[in-house]
């Protein structure tokens, strides 16, 4: 089945001292029986193997083409094994020397090398990756112990030894793959190494230490193949950590197991370059764009510090993964608020940049290297010129150091503390007032100097409040603040009619009685008004905004209005306000839209009409707003308009300047803070409105 020809191992004679091809080859390629064993040198023995040597091709040929057609492992072995047959039988006697065996196995591998086609790679890997998953299944079967003694005469092993390690790599990347794909939470590495020593091992036996006598024998000829397996074993961990790095991150600290893991391979496997360019790919791709909500950054930020702290203490790998995410999180005019809404515990939503269980610490500035510490160690060798070692686990210093100063939280910290003061109904300050001390600890005592004042505003205005009165009754309850400590709140011209003035009038005069050196400044749009509606039919009950009281006041006067006369009497209000307003009081049914922006008092309720869509009320027990507070950026675009007339005059008078040079001269301006970047934003937006222009980086006054 095997061979075309009739010639076989099995029917040569073996005639001692010399060498006989057998009787049954054919007389033409028989060779010459030597008269001594000396006389049979290496010569005769490599012509004749290269006259006879067609035999062996023939059943090559033979097996090769039934493996092409089956693809079936086992005609290999068979082949392997005829293979041996040949050898064995053509091998020289003993008592010709080892010279002339050495000679012999040299010559016949070399000849059975040159006839074997390409594809008898291909099916030895399929073999040996049959004898590797028969030891892993049965580790105590050795029924492959004659194939690898085969391969051994044969020297293929030797041979093939580079594909036979192939097969180790290949099953060992399918085990990491199958059993450590997303299982995060605990270590690996330990079960893969017992399961190396344990399944793999006993099968690189048979190629990597034949002939080892005891264990320690054994060890020492699998040291180097072995170091390569568990290299390959902890290189496949890693390259799948560091394809997964974005999920392990966001899945923090549930997976931790798995940055443990990466901590050991990155310290096996050189591959750092790798983890930092897999992050920052996979931030730019699915963190840092317009679609991602700047919580959801600045969360994700803080969960790669945690991450890459586990995974490199150094902080080498954070510095160079950081950079793009704090360049871009300076660039959201959000960032900040996001930063102090989570410093001061606001939000329901679960997630906060601040972890509790860390102790409140001052915030931390980057410190001089002190080369005289004996505790001093240098940067690590990949660490770039601009890195600086990070000696403080606080995330919060971590964070408020993506901006050059403080200042910035600072101010929009008091624009925060100033909503939530006045957002609060009940009187009760204990939350902000802790916050405020924990924030003294984190910015220091005179940085909050501000937000004392706006806190003690809140006590002494419940305690005017209180005296006022304790003198004459009123249905007013103002909160008074002092308005240079507190940040700008949006100014409106509403004037408050009817029976809302006369008590604002009475409020303030008891004011001054009390306070004789200080006058109130009313702000009308801010606060609730809780009404009670007394019309002909029913009572109505409602807690609205001012505006909105204003408007149903005036419907007390008559029943008719037109959106522009209640424009025209409660002062200057946009349009869509109003609106806004009325329909409050529509939806409520008190309020019924005659014609187009005419507006009718129905003192008695009218059915709906059949058909008639109800908007949905928006009543004071709807969400909370915040009280309309000037951000910092918009605090400082209104600034930035004062400085205009000192950059207005520069270019009036000296010309054409560079922004660096206008820059200096802002510098001598009281109050003037701004870098050259926001400056340089600022003069890109008087460009776009026309009111200056910019050639070859010299700007002048628009035309």
């Amino acid at each position: 089945m095997y061979a075309s020809s009739s010639e076989s191992p099995r029917d040569i004679h073996d005639f001692g001292a010399g060498l006989d091809f057998g009787d049954r080859i054919p007389e033409t390629i028989q060779p010459k029986r030597p008269d001594t064993a000396t006389s049979y040198n290496r010569q005769n023995l490599t012509e004749d193997l290269h006259k006879n040597q067609y035999l062996v091709a023939h059943e090559v040929d033979a097996y090769m083409n039934l493996y092409e057609s089956n693809s079936d492992p086992e005609t290999i072995r068979a082949l392997i094994s005829r293979l041996l047959e040949w050898y064995d039988a053509w091998k020289p006697n003993s008592e010709l020397g080892q010279t002339i065996t050495s000679a012999y196995t040299l010559a016949f591998q070399t000849h059975l090398f040159s006839i074997l086609p390409a594809s008898f790679a291909r099916g030895v890997k399929a073999l040996v990756a049959t004898t590797l998953v028969r030891t892993v299944s049965q580790p105590s079967d050795h029924q492959d112990r004659s194939l690898w003694q085969a391969f051994d005469t044969l020297s293929l092993i030797e041979r093939y030894e580079s594909l036979i390690a192939s097969v180790g790599y290949e099953y060992i990347e399918a085990h990491v793959l199958q059993t450590c794909v997303g299982s995060w939470e605990e270590p690996m590495l330990a079960d893969l190494r017992a399961w190396m020593v344990h399944k793999i091992v006993p099968w690189m036996l048979w190629p990597f230490a034949r002939g080892a006598t005891n264990a320690d024998e054994a060890k020492t000829m699998m040291q180097g193949v072995g170091s390569r397996f568990d290299f390959h074993m902890h290189k496949t961990l890693c390259d799948l950590r560091t394809r997964e790095i974005f999920d392990i991150i966001v899945d923090y600290p549930d997976s931790t197991g798995a940055l443990q893991d990466l901590k050991e391979c990155l310290q096996r496997v050189d591959q750092r370059a790798e983890l930092v360019h897999s992050i920052r790919r996979a931030n730019k791709k699915r963190l840092l764009h317009p679609g991602a909500d700047t919580k959801d950054i600045l969360l994700s930020y803080v969960s790669t510090i945690k991450c890459l702290r586990i995974v490199d203490p150094p902080g080498v790998l954070l510095f160079k993964v950081a950079d793009p995410i704090r360049r871009y999180l300076r660039d959201r005019s959000d960032a900040i608020r996001c930063i102090v809404a989570s410093l001061v515990g606001d939000g329901d939503s679960g997630d906060s940049l601040v972890d509790n269980n860390e102790p409140i610490q001052p915030l931390q500035q980057p410190e001089i290297e002190n080369y005289a510490d004996p505790e001093w160690t240098p940067e690590p060798i990949d660490a770039g010129p601009d890195f600086r070692a990070s000696k403080t686990s606080d995330i919060i210093s971590t964070i408020v150091s993506i901006y050059d100063s403080k200042d910035l939280f600072i101010k929009e910290l008091q624009v925060l503390l100033a909503q939530r003061l006045l957002a609060i109904k009940d009187g009760n300050f204990d939350r902000e007032r802790r916050n405020i001390e924990i924030l003294k600890i984190r910015f220091g005592e005179s940085a909050l100097q501000v937000c004392e004042v706006m806190l003690r505003d809140m006590t002494d205005s419940r305690r005017i409040g209180q005296h006022i009165q304790s003198q004459r009754p009123s249905v007013l309850h103002p909160m008074i603040i002092s308005r240079h400590f507190w940040p700008a709140l949006e100014t409106s011209s509403i004037i408050m009619p009817g029976q809302f003035q006369e008590a604002q009038e009475h409020y303030a005069r008891e004011f001054t009685t009390f306070k004789p050196d200080k006058t109130l400044r009313w702000l009308p749009h801010l606060g609730r008004v809780q009404l009670e509606l007394e019309l002909d039919d029913r009572k109505v009950e409602a807690d609205v905004p001012p505006l909105e009281a204003a408007f149903i006041e005036l419907f007390s006067e008559k029943d008719t209005w037109t959106i522009d006369e209640l424009i025209s009497s409660v002062g200057t209000v946009s349009r869509s306000a109003a609106l806004k307003s009325l329909a409050t009081w529509v939806d409520m049914r008190v309020l019924k839209e005659e014609s187009e922006n005419v507006f009718k008092l129905l003192s008695v309720a009218e059915d709906p009409m059949p058909g008639t869509k109800v908007a949905i009320s928006k009543l004071a027990h709807g969400e909370d707003e915040l009280p309309p507070m000037m951000s910092v950026q918009q605090q400082q675009a209104e600034q930035m308009k004062v400085y205009w007339k000192f950059i207005e005059g520069m270019l009036t008078n000296l010309g054409s300047l560079p922004l660096d040079r206008i820059q200096t001269m802002l510098r001598l301006a009281p109050g003037y803070d701004r870098t050259i970047e926001q400056l340089g934003n600022f003069m890109e937006a008087a460009k776009r409105e026309g009111l200056a222009t910019v050639k070859d980086g010299m700007w002048r006054l628009g035309k």
